[in-house]
C-alpha cells in the first residue's frame, strides 16, 4: 500500500442553473474536502421529466466531463491502474433529489460502475452537499440559497429540512422567489396597479424587452426557475433606492431566517430530533449564489436571524456545494463518513 496514490473521487453539483463536476484524490485522514485537480462546468440544468430528474440526461452531462478530467489528470493511463477502478467513489448532489430523485437512485449507481468503474455512489440532496461544504461534519444549520432555497440541519444523528419545495410550492426567499416577486411588481407598475415599481419595470424591460410579451417568453420555458432567478440581482440592486424592491428583499430575509430557525439543532423549532438544551452551541452558515447580493440582503437577514436564533453563531461557509460533494465522496471512500444517512437526503450504494 505504501506509495500507492489515494483513489480518485468525483463530486457533482447539479442545480437549477447548471452543473459542475470536480475530480480529486480521496486524501488522507483530515476532515476537510479534498482539493480538486480539475473542475468542469455546464450551464444547462439537468432535465426533469414525468419520472423526476432524468438520469440519462445527467449522465450525458457528467460522463464526458468526468472522463475529460480523468484524462487530464492521468494522460498516460486515463486513470486506469491495476490496483482498482478508475474513479472509486462518486457523490452527486442534485436539486430535487429528495422528492424527484427516484430514477437517479435506481440508475446512477449501476451506470457509474459500468462507465467509470465506481465502487461507491452517494446520492445527496443539494442541501446536504451544501451543508457538507459549509460546515463539514459539525452539527448546525445551513441555508443554501441560489435559484431555490432550502435549510438543512443535523445533530449528526438525523437530518431536518425546511422548504426546498420548488418554485411553485416554496423555495421562499430564494432567487426564483425574489425574481418572480420583482417581476410581479414590474407588471403592476406596467398596469398601473398598486404595489408596482417603476424602477423594477425599467429593469425588467432592459433585461427581457417589453413586459407585455414576457408571459409568452417565460411560460413555455422548461428552465423557468433559472429565468426567474436571473432577475433577482436586479431586485437586490434596486433595494437601496426603491421601497418596493426593499420590501421584496426584506420579505425574502424573513423567509430565509424562518427556515434556518426551523432546522437549527436545539432551537426548539421544527420537527425531528434535536440536540442539547439550547442553541448556544449551534452554528449557522449561509451558502449559495444568492448571498453574493451582499448587504441589501445580508443586512436584513442578520437582523432576522438575531431575532429567531439569538444564541446561535453565524459562521462563514467553509466551501460550496461542490466542495461538499467532494468531502462526502472522500470520506465515503475512506469509510469515515459521519453525516447521517437518509433514504431521501443521503442515499449511499
Amino acid at each position: 500500500m505504501t506509495g500507492r496514490p489515494a483513489p480518485w473521487v468525483l463530486g457533482v453539483d447539479s442545480g437549477g442553473s447548471g452543473l459542475r463536476v470536480a475530480l480529486a484524490r480521496a486524501g488522507g485522514e483530515g476532515s476537510a474536502a479534498p482539493a480538486p485537480v480539475g473542475i468542469a462546468a455546464c450551464d444547462r440544468p439537468v432535465r426533469t421529466g414525468p419520472a423526476g430528474i432524468e438520469a440519462a440526461h445527467l449522465l450525458e452531462l457528467v460522463l464526458p466531463r468526468a472522463r475529460s478530467l480523468l484524462a487530464a489528470a492521468e494522460p498516460d493511463t486515463a486513470g486506469t491502474t491495476a490496483a482498482g477502478p478508475r474513479i472509486d467513489t462518486v457523490c452527486v448532489g442534485a436539486a430535487g433529489m429528495a422528492t424527484l430523485g427516484g430514477e437517479l437512485r435506481s440508475e446512477l449507481p449501476g451506470a457509474f460502475a459500468r462507465e467509470l468503474g465506481t465502487r461507491r455512489v452517494a446520492l445527496a440532496a443539494d442541501a446536504v452537499t451544501a451543508y457538507a461544504g459549509a460546515l463539514g461534519e459539525r452539527p448546525g444549520a445551513v441555508v443554501a440559497a441560489g435559484t431555490g432555497m432550502i435549510a438543512t440541519g443535523t445533530d449528526l444523528r438525523s437530518w431536518r429540512r425546511a422548504d426546498g419545495w420548488g418554485h411553485l410550492l416554496g423555495d421562499c426567499g430564494g432567487g426564483a422567489w425574489i425574481g418572480r416577486a420583482g417581476l410581479e411588481a414590474a407588471m403592476r407598475a406596467h398596469d398601473g396597479r398598486p404595489g408596482g415599481s417603476a424602477a423594477l419595470l425599467a429593469r425588467a424591460e432592459a433585461v427581457f424587452g417589453p413586459v407585455a410579451s414576457l408571459p409568452g417568453k417565460l411560460y413555455p420555458r422548461t428552465d423557468r426557475p433559472a429565468v426567474l432567478a436571473s432577475f433577482a440581482p436586479e431586485v437586490t440592486g434596486c433595494a437601496e433606492r426603491d421601497p418596493v424592491a426593499a420590501r421584496v428583499v426584506g420579505e425574502a430575509a424573513v423567509h430565509i431566517a424562518e427556515s434556518a430557525a426551523a432546522v437549527c439543532p436545539g432551537s426548539g423549532s421544527g420537527s425531528g430530533s434535536g440536540s442539547g438544551s439550547g442553541s448556544g452551541g449551534s452554528l449557522v452558515a449561509l451558502t449559495g449564489g444568492l448571498f453574493k447580493a451582499g448587504e441589501p440582503l445580508l443586512a436584513p437577514l442578520r437582523r432576522e436571524l438575531a431575532v429567531r436564533l439569538p444564541h446561535a453563531r453565524t459562521v462563514p461557509a467553509a466551501g460550496d456545494p461542490l466542495a461538499g460533494a467532494l468531502l462526502l465522496a472522500g470520506r465515503l471512500a475512506r469509510d469515515a463518513l459521519r453525516l447521517p444517512r437518509d433514504p431521501a437526503l443521503l442515499h449511499i450504494r
